[in-house]
This record gives C-alpha cells, sequence and structure tokens, in this order.
C-alpha cells in the first residue's frame, strides 16, 4: 500500500476502535503499535526500541508543565466561585435589556475563558451559574440552552486555551504569539454571539425578557469583585508576551493568584483545594495519555510518508491554496462529529501542518502562516463543541437543563453556529485580523 492508502487505514481502525468506545488515547496508540510493526514488516525489535524512547521523549518535554498550571487556575477559579462574581459583573451592565441576561452569560464565559483554558469547564460552570437565572427571567429554553452551550465554546478561543499550547508544542511555535493572535477572533467570536442574542430577542419578543436595572453603587461593587480576576489575566498573558515572564511562569503566577483570590473570596476551602488537585491530575493524566497514542500514531504515519505523500499530490492538482484551507476546515467540523477538540489537534495537525505550510497564502511568511493556521483550527475545533451530533457543549447544558429537549438546544445553537461560519469566513479572508497583535507588539 502506499502512504496515503496506509494511512486511510489506519484512520479508519482508529475511529472503528472509538464507535466501539475505546479512548481515543488508548484508540491511537493501538493502531500506532501495530500499524509501526507492519510498516516494519513485522519487526516488534524496532517496535520496542522506538516504544523505549517514545514516553520519555514526550513527557520529558518541559513545556508541558504549563499544561498542568493552567488546569489548576480553571479549577481554582471553578471551585473559588470567581465565576458568580464575573456573571454578576456583566450583567449588572446588560442585564436590563432585552436578551441581557444571555448577554451577560456569554460575556461571563468570556471573562472564565481567560482564566480557565478549557471550553467544558466553562460550559459547565458558567451554566450551573447562569441557567437558573436565565430561566427565573422566563427566557426561552433554546436560547437559553444555545447561549450557554455556544458561550462555552469560548473557553478554548480566550487565551490562556490548552489547545493552542499542545497546538505550539506540537509546531514548536511561541506560546505567547499564539495566545496574543488569539485575543482579536475571541472578542469577535464574543460579540458576534452577542449580536445573536439581539437579533434573537428582537426577533421573537418573548424569548429574552429584560431584568432589573442594577444602580451604580451595585455596579460599581461587582466591578470591585470582578478586577482581581481581570487583573491575573493581563498578567499571564502580558507577561508571557512581554518577555519577563515564560508561559510557565505566567502559568504559576496565574495559578497562585486565582488560588489566593478563591481562599481571599470565602469561595473556596479545603474542601475545594483537595477537588482542584484531584481535577486538575485527572485532566493532566487524560491528555498526556492522549498525547502518548498521538505519539505513537504520529510516529507511524510519518514512517508511512502519509503526509509528505499528501502534501505532494495537493500540490500537483494546482488547486488554490484557499481552497485546500476550505477543505482542511471542513474535514476538522467533520471529525468534529465525532472526536473531541484536543484529540482533532493531536491526531490531524502532523497531517495538515506540513500541507499548509507548504502552499502560499496572501505571500505570509513561515511564522505567520502558523500562527494563522493555529487560529483557525482552534475556531474550527471550537464548532465541533456544538454542532451535532456530538457536540459536548450542548449535552453538559442540556444534562443542567433538564426540563429542556435536547432537540430544543440543538436548534438554539443553530443561529450561534451560522455567527461562527461568518467569522471563519473573515478570519480566512483577512489574515491580519489574527496577526494585527502580534506585529503590533513586536515593534
Amino acid at each position: 500500500m502506499t502512504g496515503i492508502e496506509t494511512g486511510f487505514v489506519i484512520f479508519g481502525v482508529m475511529l472503528a476502535l472509538m464507535l466501539i468506545r475505546v479512548p481515543i488515547g488508548i484508540a491511537m496508540f493501538t493502531v500506532g503499535f501495530f500499524g509501526y510493526a507492519y510498516l516494519m514488516d513485522g519487526s516488534f525489535s524496532a517496535l520496542l526500541n522506538s516504544l523505549k524512547n517514545l514516553a520519555y521523549a514526550r513527557l520529558s518535554n518541559y513545556d508541558l508543565v504549563v499544561i498542568p498550571l493552567f488546569l489548576l487556575m480553571g479549577q481554582f477559579a471553578t471551585h473559588g466561585g470567581l465565576s458568580r462574581s464575573l456573571f454578576r459583573f456583566v450583567s449588572a451592565f446588560t442585564g436590563h435589556f432585552k436578551g441581557g441576561i444571555a448577554i451577560a452569560a456569554i460575556g461571563a464565559c468570556a471573562g472564565f475563558g481567560a482564566i480557565c483554558g478549557s471550553s467544558l469547564a466553562t460550559a459547565a460552570t458558567m451554566g450551573q451559574v447562569a441557567l437558573p437565572e436565565l430561566r427565573r427571567y422566563g427566557y426561552s429554553g433554546s436560547l437559553a440552552t444555545g447561549a450557554l452551550a455556544a458561550g462555552g465554546t469560548l473557553g478554548i478561543m480566550i487565551p490562556p486555551s490548552v489547545p493552542l499550547v499542545i497546538y505550539a508544542i506540537l509546531t514548536q511555535e511561541s506560546i505567547g504569539k499564539l495566545f496574543m493572535a488569539a485575543v482579536v477572533p475571541g472578542i469577535i467570536a464574543m460579540l458576534g454571539y452577542m449580536i445573536v442574542v439581539k437579533i434573537l430577542v428582537t426577533w421573537k419578543h418573548d424569548a429574552g425578557p429584560a431584568g432589573p436595572r442594577v444602580g451604580w453603587p451595585a455596579r460599581i461593587k461587582s466591578t470591585l469583585q470582578v478586577s482581581p480576576v481581570l487583573l491575573v489575566f493581563l498578567v499571564v498573558i502580558v507577561g508571557i508576551y512581554g518577555g519577563w515572564a515564560t508561559p510557565t511562569e505566567a502559568a504559576a503566577i496565574g495559578a497562585a493568584a486565582c488560588g489566593v483570590i478563591a481562599v481571599a473570596s470565602g469561595g473556596m476551602g479545603g474542601t475545594g483545594l483537595i477537588d482542584s488537585a484531584l481535577g486538575t491530575a485527572q485532566a493532566s493524566a487524560m491528555i498526556f495519555l492522549v498525547l502518548l497514542g498521538a505519539d505513537m500514531m504520529n510516529t507511524t504515519l510519518a514512517i508511512s510518508q502519509m503526509p509528505v505523500e499528501l502534501a505532494n499530490w495537493v500540490k500537483g492538482t494546482n488547486v488554490a491554496p484557499v481552497l485546500v484551507m476550505a477543505m482542511i476546515l471542513l474535514i476538522y467540523i467533520f471529525l468534529g462529529c465525532v472526536m473531541d477538540a484536543l484529540a482533532m489537534i493531536l491526531l490531524t495537525i502532523p497531517i495538515f501542518y506540513p500541507l499548509v505550510m507548504g502552499l502560499d497564502f496572501f505571500g505570509l511568511s513561515p511564522s505567520d502562516k502558523s500562527i494563522w493556521f493555529g487560529i483557525l483550527a482552534l475556531m474550527v475545533v471550537e464548532i465541533g463543541l456544538v454542532h451535532p451530533p456530538v457536540g459536548m457543549n450542548v449535552y453538559i447544558i442540556n444534562r443542567l437543563a433538564k426540563d429542556v429537549p435536547l432537540t430544543e438546544t440543538f436548534k438554539g445553537v443553530i443561529p450561534f453556529l451560522i455567527s461562527d461560519l461568518l467569522r471563519i469566513t473573515l478570519l480566512v479572508s483577512f489574515p491580519v485580523i489574527s496577526l494585527y497583535l502580534v506585529h503590533t507588539f513586536q515593534r
């Protein structure tokens, strides 16, 4: 078989394993293990020689330390009740408008994503905080759950973002530059979702009633309560890109600061501290297992020469680079039906990245092209969290809203998916949107 044929067989077997509920990390390791042996003509000695270095080479990478630190920062924010402060802050300024509570939920999701880095955690935490308020003020089930499911995706779009860290490690790209490049697209995503809410409540007047107006004393109080959280975000992002702290150091500072804020605010006690440590350990172990499985599979794909053959084949077809990018993004949307965000990044970047870097997009330099593609990949991975049939954020929110049918929640996210598609089209057409802050701070 050719390298491309071998790659397709590996992908097919892996998807079959996933369909029978084999964990993604184990599925990737299994197909990589036997694929490696097949390509080496059944020589298990070469395979074992590779395995003895595989785990050490991956897990001894110092850059990986940033992942559990960012996860710990998110755990402190979750168990420390910081999400409630963020929701009260945004709601104090927008809640008295039609659809204002839903807009506040989206804004709070963006703020929580800035200290969490996980979409699932953002959706689950903000759902517990905002959903009772949305239902109390009579918001329709589809709007309430749809806004929260879509808003939860901002957890990986607004930096710090764990998938972006993984992308940076896989491509040897700067974590700081990727975080900076994600800021403007993340803000556009948040504003797009808010505009969708305004359009929906204008179209259906009873879908999102206005809440009570909050006086300025309460607004000032909520601002003071949330200011330490915003300061943590600025310290982490500015610290990384300003050069006075490495990503690992900034993540450690952010985690420590979130822990202090959570304890000082009275939101986290001894139980919360233990739960935060356990949650971080479990999530880190899951991510590292998937990393090992992806390494095994990607080693096999490299031996098969699939990425090289695929890149040469695409170049030989003389297809327009933008059309190639559109096909890659469509593949991501399809993969989002069957796997989670982290698995998609780990599985596809070793294949698509060499392909993208070999094409000319608007005359971008290799570094700019790498950063731009990382942001695009992240955005399309984000869509996989809300579009059917998987849509993990949809299932999380729907589980919290027991009185809303699942079909209503999926209907609720459709307008937000339209916003996502418009945003992707905008960022594909104008890479400068992603690269503006990167270039500005380089000067």
